[in-house]
């Protein structure tokens, strides 16, 4: 039987930069923009507050663009400060690339296993989705969702017990599925 987790945002995770006023490397991200225009173009910008002094510093989203180029729903949920529209921005790699920063997603995320049913079969079946591209590894997942410490799952994984096609190493944001065999 094939048991369904998963890998939910719980709120926007942290921007990795650092503060030109007091060096932290740390800022929040709350959902608002700044839009710009001059004549025909326009600049829109996220905007981002340090987690120590507060200062406001913005990510570039665009930048001298033609006005009737940008989708006007798009313009509307920025004038609108939607907060879903931030989360979809801070996750776009070329807007991450653009700015040079980087996102922490630790504590911004949460499993969800669906119950703790499985556990004590024989043998399970997991597909695990991911609902943002939260980079975390798959052991940590594993031995979170079985109540199992990550030495265990190390063991299962040398063992043969815990097989995967993805590796279960190394940080992951796609869908994986593993089998766990006790």
């Amino acid at each position: 039987m094939l048991n369904n987790w998963a890998v939910m945002p719980t709120c926007l995770p942290l921007v990795l930069r650092r503060c030109h006023i007091c060096a932290s490397e740390r800022f929040r991200a709350n959902g608002r923009f700044r839009v710009n225009a001059h004549h025909k173009r326009i600049d829109a910008w996220l905007l981002v507050l340090c987690a120590g002094c507060g200062e406001t510093a913005k990510l570039t989203v665009f930048e001298r663009m033609n006005v009737r180029s940008v989708r006007p729903a798009l313009l509307d949920r920025m004038h609108a400060n939607d907060p879903a529209l931030a989360a979809e921005l801070l996750q776009d790699p070329v807007v991450r690339r653009r700015n040079r920063v980087a996102l922490d997603w630790d504590g911004a995320w949460r499993l969800d296993t669906g119950g703790s049913d499985h556990l004590d079969r024989e043998a399970i079946e997991v597909s695990v989705r991911f609902a943002a591209r939260v980079p975390v590894r798959p052991v940590r997942l594993i031995a979170e969702g079985c109540g199992l410490s990550r030495s265990e799952v190390e063991r299962l994984i040398t063992e043969g017990k815990l097989v995967s096609a993805a590796r279960l190493h190394a940080r992951l944001s796609d869908d994986f599925t593993f089998l766990l065999k006790r």
